[in-house]
C-alpha cells in the first residue's frame, strides 16, 4: 500500500509540475504555440485521465484547426456580426466582408475526439459539455445542427442526473443551467440564418417542456413565430400566456405591442402600449405615450 501511494503521489508531483511548464507557455505563445505540444505529450504520458491535460489539448487541437479567412457576403450582418468593410462591385452594389475562422477538418475531428473522451471521464462536468456545444456553434456557423442535437441531448441529459453536475468544480443548479441553455438559445438567435432559428426553436421548445413555468423559452417561441415567419398572431398567443405568468415583463409587452401594430389592431396595440407606459424602462416609456396619444386621438 505504502509503495502504491508513493507512485501515486509522485504521479500527481509529476502533473502539477508539467501543469505549471504549460500554464507559463500558455501565457507567453497562447494554447497552440511554441513547446505546447511537446509539454503535452509529457504529460499524457505521465497521467493521460488529467482533466486539465485533456481540456488543454483539446484548446491546442481546436485552435490550430482554424485559420482566419475574410469573406465577402451580400448581407448586411453575418452569424450576428458587423462587417469588417463594406465595398462596391460593378454595378454598384454593397458588397459587406466578414472575418471568420475556417477549420482545417482533421485537426477539428481530433480536437472533438479530445473533448469527447475528457466528457467520457468526467460525464457531470458541464463545461466540458458546454466547450463540446460552443466549438459545434464556431464549426458549423449558418447551420448549427450538430450543436442543437448536443443541446438537446445535454438537456435531456441534465434532467435524468439532477444534482450531480459541477461548473469549473461548482455545484450548479436549475436556474444556472436554464441560464446557460438561454444563452445558447440567443447565439442561435443572433446567427439569423434560417437553420439557426430553427435550431433557436427547437431547443427553446424543449427547455419549456422540462421547464413550463421558466417564461423566457416561453417568450422565445413567441418571437420565432413573429421573427422567423411573420405570424404575429401565434406570437401574440404565447406573449400572452407569458403575461399570465408574469404580467410585468418588458419583453413580452413590448413585443405584444409591435405585433399588434403589424396586425393592425389599434385596440390591442393600445392595450401594450399602456403596459409598456407603466413596467416599460424611461426612454421606452416617453415613446410609447407618444404612439399612444397619436393612436388614442385618431
Amino acid at each position: 500500500m505504502t509503495a502504491i501511494f508513493m507512485a501515486l503521489n509522485l504521479s500527481a508531483q509529476t502533473s502539477e509540475k508539467y501543469e505549471q511548464r504549460y500554464e507559463l507557455l500558455l501565457s507567453q505563445f497562447g494554447p497552440a504555440g511554441v513547446g505546447i505540444e511537446t509539454v503535452l505529450n509529457k504529460w499524457e504520458a505521465v497521467d493521460s485521465t488529467d482533466a486539465k491535460m485533456l481540456y488543454a489539448r483539446f484548446n491546442y487541437l481546436f485552435t490550430k484547426a482554424q485559420t482566419s479567412a475574410v469573406v465577402a457576403k451580400p448581407e448586411r450582418k453575418y452569424l450576428g456580426m458587423e462587417p469588417l468593410l463594406t465595398l462596391k462591385d460593378s454595378l454598384g452594389n454593397d458588397v459587406f466582408y466578414y472575418q471568420v475562422n475556417e477549420f482545417d477538418d482533421q485537426l477539428y475531428a481530433q480536437a472533438v475526439k479530445t473533448i469527447d473522451r475528457t466528457i467520457s471521464l468526467y460525464p457531470d462536468r458541464l463545461d466540458y459539455r458546454f466547450v463540446k456545444a460552443n466549438a459545434y456553434i464556431a464549426y458549423e456557423k449558418e447551420s448549427p445542427d450538430m450543436a442543437l442535437a448536443c443541446l438537446l441531448d445535454l438537456a435531456d441529459r441534465y434532467s435524468d442526473r439532477k444534482g450531480r453536475w459541477t461548473y469549473e468544480g461548482e455545484k450548479v443548479d436549475d436556474s444556472f443551467f436554464t441560464d446557460a441553455m438561454q444563452e445558447y438559445c440567443y447565439s442561435f438567435y443572433s446567427i439569423g440564418t434560417s437553420s439557426s432559428m430553427e435550431a433557436f426553436l427547437g431547443l427553446s421548445q424543449k427547455m419549456l417542456q422540462l421547464y413550463p413555468d421558466n417564461t423566457g423559452f416561453l417568450s422565445n417561441i413567441g418571437s420565432y413565430h413573429m421573427l422567423a415567419n411573420g405570424d404575429y398572431k401565434t406570437a401574440l398567443k404565447y406573449y400572452s400566456k407569458v403575461l399570465k405568468k408574469k404580467p410585468d415583463d418588458y419583453t413580452a409587452i413590448k413585443n405584444s405591442a409591435l405585433a399588434a401594430r403589424k396586425l393592425n389592431n389599434r385596440k390591442l396595440e393600445i392595450k401594450y402600449l399602456r403596459m409598456l407606459v407603466e413596467h416599460g424602462p424611461e426612454k421606452e416609456k416617453i415613446v410609447a405615450e407618444s404612439r399612444l396619444k397619436a393612436l388614442e386621438n385618431k
